[in-house]
């Protein structure tokens, strides 16, 4: 049995971190939910919405929470990749070249507005993201541990931005949009004051140590035949429908699965259910979906609608 499901609710370490981030950041336990199973799975996590929503809040507070290193980067269309990545400078002293490292070298990297930045740039971030190293050089270096990049863009500002490739994309675990509080929460985040005040005032709940052994214990969480067929049904079923030219690939079936290991274990289970992918299953597969070129402008919400057409129209097991 996994260890965190001998663990009564009140003292599950997982929960706790939950709850301890929703005190800065109020109204929205789903998206933490989600965020966190994100960050437990080994994903990394991008984030569609207007400015001024708690976006770099959430980063922030997932990085306070577990004592992981934490840096913003603000993507800009003249930024280059050794602006991410560092660069080798001369030592006058030793007349030798020393490698400084770029902010990519932290445990929590948001890269605010992504998609501002040009194609060369945005692609320093694919093996980074895939292979938590990075080449400079002709030296390869390994990236810390815990390693999540939370990357955001405005989906309604399209003038100087360059939208990021299927290949880019798919290096996302989840694509999440946060959305407006309700009137009570908003309420309650206006008697906060300044909310960066109140997150940085957030104690460590987990040691970057710790939250390994929590991913360690993720890969542990069962995984039935059962769910497993119906993960695969709805992926195959992406691939079929006539919207789609493009339907999830195999990366994007083991996403899903990851990520449902992750909530079951963030909800103090030690098996996998199909209502963790079928409460999943937008989140980590829509944004993998490629349209037709005269589909393209209506594609992101539409990737949503086809995802959510196919669950219901796929039997769940019970």
């Amino acid at each position: 049995m996994n260890t965190a499901a001998a663990i009564s609710e009140n003292q599950n370490p997982l929960a706790i971190l939950q709850t301890h981030i929703e005190r800065v950041f109020v109204g929205k336990e789903q998206v933490v939910q989600n965020a966190l199973a994100c960050l437990l799975a080994g994903g990394h996590l991008l984030i569609e919405d207007v400015p001024g929503v708690g976006k770099t809040t959430l980063a922030l507070s997932l990085a306070k929470s577990t004592g992981c290193s934490f840096q913003r980067i603000q993507f800009t269309s003249d930024m280059m990749p050794s602006d991410i990545l560092g660069v080798s400078v001369l030592n006058s002293k030793t007349q030798e070249f020393e490698f400084r490292t770029g902010p990519i070298f932290n445990q929590v990297v948001l890269a605010d507005e992504l998609n501002r930045a040009t194609p060369r740039t945005q692609s320093a971030l694919l093996e980074a993201m895939n292979e938590r190293q990075v080449s400079i050089d002709n030296q390869t270096m390994t990236l810390p541990t815990p390693f999540f990049v939370v990357a955001t863009q405005n989906p309604h500002e399209h003038h100087g931005t360059f939208p990021l490739p299927e290949s880019q994309l798919d290096r996302f675990m989840m694509r999440l949009t946060i959305g407006y509080p309700d009137a009570a929460s908003e309420k309650a985040i206006l008697a906060m004051g300044m909310e960066h005040d109140a997150v940085r005032h957030l104690e460590t709940r987990l040691t970057p140590v710790e939250l390994l052994k929590w991913m360690d214990q993720v890969r542990q969480v069962h995984v039935s035949s059962v769910v497993d067929d119906y993960l695969l049904s709805i992926v195959q079923a992406t691939r079929s429908d006539e919207r789609v030219e493009v339907g999830v690939s195999p990366r994007g079936a083991i996403a899903l699965r990851k990520a449902a290991q992750a909530r079951s274990l963030l909800q103090n289970r030690d098996h996998v259910t199909p209502d963790d992918i079928k409460a999943l299953a937008v989140t980590v597969l829509a944004h993998r979906l490629i349209f037709s070129s005269d589909q393209l402008l209506e594609s992101s919400r539409q990737s949503e609608r086809i995802i959510g057409n196919l669950l219901q129209k796929i039997p769940v097991p019970l």
